[in-house]
C-alpha cells in the first residue's frame, strides 16, 4: 500500500507527498532533518490534513501529481470534501484506484 497525503504547514501552505507509512513520513517532515522534504524543512509541517490509499506507487504518484496541479482553494475544497475526487474529478483521475483514509 502507498499513501498520498496533504500536510498543512505552519505558514498555512499545503504540501502534498506520497509514502508507505504516513506517520513515519510526517515525523520526518516535522523533525526538519535531511529525510524530510526540503519544503517542509523551510516551512514546518504541523498537521496531516488528508490521506488517500492506493495499491501501488504508480497510482499514488499519479494522484500526487494531480493534487499538486490544483489551486490552493481546490486543495482546501478537496480536504473538506474528499469525495470530490470521485464526484468532481473522476474524468481526470480513476477514483477506483484510491480510497480516502483521513
Amino acid at each position: 500500500m502507498y499513501y498520498t497525503y496533504i500536510i498543512k504547514c505552519e505558514n498555512e501552505t499545503l504540501y502534498t507527498g506520497i509514502a508507505k507509512d504516513v506517520a513515519r513520513r510526517f515525523g520526518e517532515h516535522v523533525s526538519g532533518n535531511k529525510k524530510g522534504a526540503k519544503y517542509t524543512r523551510a516551512n514546518r509541517a504541523v498537521s496531516v490534513e488528508a490521506v488517500w490509499c492506493s495499491e501501488d506507487r504508480s497510482a499514488a504518484s499519479k494522484l500526487e501529481a494531480f493534487i499538486k496541479k490544483l489551486s490552493r482553494s481546490q486543495k482546501l475544497e478537496l480536504i473538506a470534501q474528499p469525495d470530490l475526487l470521485k464526484d468532481k474529478y473522476s474524468e481526470k483521475i480513476s477514483w477506483s484506484d484510491y480510497e480516502f483514509v483521513k
